[in-house]
């Protein structure tokens, strides 16, 4: 099965997924649910890389979209999306190894100062090995991954439509991988070479993308979007304003914005360690991601409401996360098999739409997260249908 051209069909279709650590076994949950959809309107062979114009993942979410569209020996993704969450299972505890000793709170925080506080290693042979010498360019959807390279202070865009116009973004996807997950006081910056065919050599030193964009959907809807300005043969005759032949699905890995766990008074006291240190989290990272994230919801939501084009854009997420299931690395047996439950509870949780007189997110008359993802499956195949139809033999997304 492969995405024919949307010149062929009537849509533009999106997927993107948050960063967010652990967390991002609640997008996991999320994307066995729609593949299985799609799989019973198609077949059991069906994956979410035959649907999709674009995939668009940030640090954890970079992660699932390449176990996703990355290939296997077959030429078909790597990972099936309900095999998602056994990968999170098996390897978090690893990657984010839990000290259990009395003086744990102590060691973390001298970690903290001194350095980040896992050394990566493990993450970093998984990625390796998984991905061995799979490029961007080799992926079996178009991809866009979000890092931020700290020595240029500016935000690097992984994009396999960019790889056409500068062939040395063409990086190994474990370099991709490795360099949006590199989350500061978690994990180490990464830094890598590539050199193209000419002879051009490219150097990155980069850090977690979401610095930059946490929720990617506004960079993968950007990316969409210049394709269309360049005259791309593949996207006419669609506008670049017409977003109601986009079709979205942002997928967040949750956020615990209802415990209110900072203010005012206790923010004005903090120093350096306290923007870095708290039970469950680091603050500063809390509120950059956070913001990034509500930033490009804002935006989105407000957009495709002017143009009258809401039923276009589905945002799941879930803002009622306390405690420790709201980390991003508290790996432990419990809290991961909580966040699978929360993954599952909030498929049957109301669709929430962002209130752009409040900023918060309040439910919508679309009904709950598996109503919608049922729908907007449907209109998946759909699309997939009409444009297998009407396209030339050989005439597929990623030519």
């Amino acid at each position: 099965m492969e995405l024919r051209l949307p010149t062929h069909g009537e849509l533009i279709t999106i997927l993107s997924i948050d960063g967010g650590g652990i967390r991002g076994i609640i997008p996991g949950t999320i994307l066995a649910f729609l593949e299985a959809q799609l799989q019973k309107l198609d077949g059991e062979e069906a994956r979410l890389a035959d649907y999709f114009d674009v995939i668009a993942g940030t640090s954890t979410g970079g992660l699932v979209t390449a176990m996703i569209t990355a290939p296997n020996e077959k030429n078909r993704p790597l990972y099936a999306a309900k095999d998602i969450t056994d990968f999170y299972l098996e390897h978090c505890p690893k990657i984010f190894p839990q000290d259990r000793s009395p003086l744990a709170p102590a060691t973390n925080l001298i970690k903290t100062i001194t350095g980040p506080k896992y050394d990566g290693e493990y993450l970093h042979e998984l990625l390796r090995e998984k991905l061995g010498e799979t490029r961007l360019n080799q992926a079996l959807a178009n991809v866009v991954i979000p890092t931020f390279d700290i020595k240029l202070l500016q935000p690097k865009i992984f994009s396999t439509y960019e790889v056409k116009i500068h062939p040395w973004k063409d990086a190994l996807l474990s370099d991709i991988c490795i360099g949006t997950s590199a989350a500061p006081t978690y994990l180490p910056a990464h830094h890598f070479k590539t050199q193209d065919s000419n002879g051009v050599v490219e150097e990155f030193n980069l850090i977690d993308g979401g610095v930059a964009a946490n929720d990617p959907t506004l960079v993968a809807v950007s990316e969409m979007t210049k394709e269309i300005v360049r005259g791309a043969p593949g996207f006419f005759p669609i506008k670049p304003t017409d977003y109601s032949r986009f079709l979205v699905i942002s997928l967040g890995t949750g956020s615990g914005k209802s415990e209110e766990k900072y203010d005012s008074e206790q923010a004005a006291k903090w120093g350096v360690l306290g923007w870095l240190t708290s039970e469950h989290s680091t603050p500063l990272v809390d509120v950059f991601t956070q913001a990034s994230s509500d930033m490009a919801g804002y935006h989105l939501a407000a957009v495709f409401q002017a143009l009258q084009s809401e039923n276009s854009y589905l945002r799941v997420q879930d803002d009622t996360l306390t405690g420790a299931i709201a980390s991003v690395d508290i790996a432990t047996k419990e809290n991961l098999e909580n966040l699978v439950k929360t993954g599952e509870d909030l498929l049957k949780k109301q669709v929430l739409r962002v209130n752009l007189e409040t900023g918060k997110l309040e439910p919508c008359n679309q009904g709950t997260n598996e109503e919608a993802l049922i729908r907007m499956a449907k209109l998946l195949s759909e699309e997939k249908r009409l444009r297998d139809m009407k396209a030339p033999r050989g005439s597929t997304a990623r030519n």
